[in-house]
C-alpha cells in the first residue's frame, strides 16, 4: 500500500504582539512545511516583511491569513524582504502590483533573478556543478527531467525599488528598524533590527530549529559569511526573534550558540571524512558526513552545504581540490599538505 500523501497546510495569521502578525504560509517542500511572513503595523497600514512562495493558489493562502487577522493584501505600504528566495520574495510581484507599494531588498538578489531570467542556463550551471562533484549520470539525468517545466516558485522578477543596505530604516508603529547585513545562507540575505525593543526579524539567518542552507557558486565562501554573520547578530541585544520558519523565540544566545556548534561538527566530519577516505568526490563524501543515505528529497540540500563546507576547509588552507582525472569531470579532495 502507498504511502498516504502528505495533507498541505492552510495560510494562518495569528497576532503575536500589539501591532506584529505572524503570516504562516504553505510550502511544498518535505520537511518544510511553511514559512512565515510578518506584518507590522505603521500608520493607516502595515510594512510586510518577506512573501511566501508563488505556486498555484499561494496568493489565496497569503489573503486568507492577511484576513484572520483583520488585514488585507491593500493594507501593504511597504514590501521588505529579508533575502531573495522564493519563499521569501516568490510573491513579490503580485503583492506590489495589487497594492503599487515598493519593494526594499539587498541588491546581492542575481542568486535568484539572474537564474529565473534564463532557466536553462542556471540548470545547465546547476548540472555542471553536479557533475563535477562526482554526482553520477542516470540520478543526475533523472533529477534534469524531474525539474522540467517547474518555475523558481517566483511569481515574476521586480527589482528593488531601494537597496537595503546599513544605515535604511524601514519605519513602522513599534519604531525604526534597521538593516544589519547577514550573508550566508544567501548572498542578498538581511536581518532587520529594532533597538527600542530590542525585535530581529531574522529571515532564514536564525531559526525556530537550527537548520542549516547555503547558496553554493555565488560568493567565495558561504560558511564562513554566515559565521561572521552570526557575530554581527550576537553583538545585537535581542529579546525576540521573529523567524523566517517555525515560532517565535528569545533563547536567541542559545540559537546562535548552537549554529556555530553545529557548523563545527559537520566540518571536522568532513575533514574526517577526507582524511580517512580521500581523495573523495563531494557526491561521495555527502553519506559519510551525515551518517544517511542520498536521496531524491535530501540530495540537491546536503550536496549544497557539503560543497560549502569543503570550500570553506579549502580557503582556510585545511583541504585541498584535486582536479579531475583524465576521462573523468569529477573533482576531489583531499588533506592539505
Amino acid at each position: 500500500m502507498s504511502e498516504p500523501s502528505r495533507k498541505r497546510e492552510l495560510g494562518r495569521g495569528e497576532r503575536v504582539l500589539p501591532g506584529v502578525w505572524r503570516l504562516r504560509l504553505p510550502l511544498p517542500w518535505p520537511g518544510v512545511p511553511h514559512c512565515n511572513a510578518w506584518a507590522v503595523a505603521a500608520g493607516d497600514g502595515i510594512v510586510l516583511f518577506d512573501t511566501g512562495m508563488h505556486e498555484p493558489g499561494s496568493f489565496a493562502h497569503l489573503e486568507r491569513a492577511l484576513a484572520q487577522v483583520n488585514l488585507r493584501v491593500e493594507n501593504v505600504k511597504l514590501l521588505v524582504c529579508t533575502h531573495a528566495h522564493s519563499d521569501h520574495y516568490g510573491q513579490a510581484a503580485t503583492i506590489l502590483e495589487r497594492t503599487g507599494c515598493e519593494l526594499w531588498m539587498h541588491p546581492d538578489h542575481e542568486h535568484m533573478t539572474r537564474a529565473a531570467q534564463d532557466p536553462d542556463a542556471a540548470m545547465e550551471r546547476r548540472v555542471e556543478i553536479a557533475r563535477m562533484s562526482g554526482v553520477p549520470e542516470a540520478p543526475l539525468r533523472a533529477y534534469q527531467e524531474a525539474r522540467k517545466g517547474q518555475g523558481f516558485g517566483i511569481a515574476g522578477i521586480v527589482e528593488p525599488d531601494r537597496d537595503l543596505l546599513p544605515g535604511v530604516e524601514v519605519e513602522t508603529d513599534l519604531g525604526t528598524f534597521e538593516v544589519v547585513e547577514t550573508p550566508g545562507h544567501a548572498p542578498s540575505h538581511v536581518c532587520l533590527y529594532q533597538r527600542e525593543r530590542r525585535i530581529l526579524i531574522s529571515g532564514d539567518h536564525l531559526l525556530g530549529r537550527v537548520s542549516l542552507y547555503y547558496d553554493y557558486g555565488h560568493t567565495p565562501d558561504p560558511v564562513g559569511e554566515f559565521l561572521e554573520s552570526l557575530g554581527r547578530v550576537e553583538d545585537l541585544d535581542m529579546r525576540l526573534c521573529l523567524a523566517g520558519h517555525g515560532r517565535t523565540f528569545t533563547d536567541i544566545q542559545a540559537h546562535i550558540t548552537a549554529n556555530r556548534v553545529l557548523v563545527a561538527e559537520r566540518l571536522e566530519a568532513c575533514l574526517t571524512v577526507v582524511r580517512d577516505h580521500g581523495p573523495i568526490t563531494a557526491f561521495a563524501a555527502v553519506p559519510l558526513v551525515y551518517g544517511d543515505a542520498i536521496t531524491a528529497d535530501n540530495a540537491n540540500w546536503w550536496l549544497s552545504e557539503t560543497l560549502c563546507y569543503l570550500t570553506h576547509l579549502e580557503a582556510t588552507g585545511r583541504l585541498e581540490r584535486v582536479a579531475a582525472e583524465p576521462g573523468d569531470v569529477a573533482e576531489r579532495w583531499v588533506s592539505a599538505a
